[in-house]
């Protein structure tokens, strides 16, 4: 189990699935540069030069408040699009819960994105029907990642119809805008490209600072180069902008935790000639 503590709040790590895929699944151009940087080894790279990736929800706890960034894939979900997430039978629950949080625990759902390892969770099949996997739990929509996904092809397979809306029809969805502050140490920030409403949680707490990222980072080499756009992308110039602007404002030691990184999965961000390095800690 990781956990780190930024001030006084508490950010758990809960793990679905790592896999280990060619960066050209999903970074074209990064098999050629990897090897640039060897500070990448062993935590996101393996020993083959494969993209390690992490599929994680990240359970923060602050003032009272028990919250869960991103509910990765879920099970028993059609994924005819995305073969590696279909039909899946993870004991995330069983993590969860030796992470010391049960379901009912869980106060507040806050999607990074809509993307379809970032809801998956959300729901949980019963009797053929989809139902709210965190019962007690009010669940955060950023308006324009909802009001694009609603009407978007789901290329992946039913995404929206069994990870989304079952939450919007049982009436426990709260449909917020990018300033919103979920408590008063953990807000957002609006990190578009990789989706139109992307947001990274922002964590502030006795004069401590860290951050989730969400995908607007998919893993560590883009901190090397970040002009390497996801094939996964809504706009890669937009997100390409969004990741300088970004990393120039996050190298001031705060702690960045990665949504998709494996290994030691927080650290900090160092300027470096023409890019940054991520000093895993």
């Amino acid at each position: 189990m990781s956990t780190w503590q930024i001030g006084a709040v508490s950010v758990t790590k809960v793990l679905e699935m790592e896999k280990h895929w060619p960066f050209s699944a999903l970074l074209p151009g990064a098999e050629g540069i990897v090897d640039e940087f060897e500070w990448l080894k062993p935590d996101f790279v393996t020993e083959e030069g494969r993209m390690k990736l992490s599929i994680h929800a990240l359970v923060v706890e602050s003032e009272g408040l028990t919250i869960i960034v991103d509910t990765c894939c879920g099970n028993n979900k059609q994924r005819p699009g995305a073969i590696p997430f279909d039909n899946l039978e993870t004991d995330f629950i069983g993590e969860l819960e030796k992470c010391g949080y049960k379901p009912e625990d869980i106060d507040v759902v806050i999607s990074t994105h809509l993307h379809v390892d970032h809801v998956g969770w959300n729901t949980t099949l019963v009797n053929d029907s989809w139902v709210p996997t965190f019962p007690n739990a009010e669940y955060l929509f950023v308006k324009g990642e909802l009001d694009h996904w609603s009407s978007e092809p789901q290329h992946y397979g039913p995404v929206f119809e069994d990870s989304v809306q079952p939450i919007l029809d049982a009436g426990i969805a709260t449909v917020i805008e990018t300033d919103y502050e979920i408590t008063g140490e953990i807000g957002l920030e609006l990190t578009a490209g990789h989706t139109p409403g992307h947001v990274s949680v922002t964590i502030n707490s006795q004069n401590e600072s860290g951050l989730i990222t969400g995908d607007m980072t998919h893993h560590p080499v883009q901190f090397a180069k970040p002009d390497l756009a996801s094939s996964a992308d809504w706009d890669q110039d937009m997100s390409t902008a969004t990741r300088y602007e970004a990393y120039e404002r996050w190298s001031d030691g705060r702690l960045i935790i990665g949504t998709h990184f494996a290994g030691r999965t927080a650290g900090v961000l160092l300027a470096q000639e023409n890019g940054w390095r991520f000093e895993a800690i």
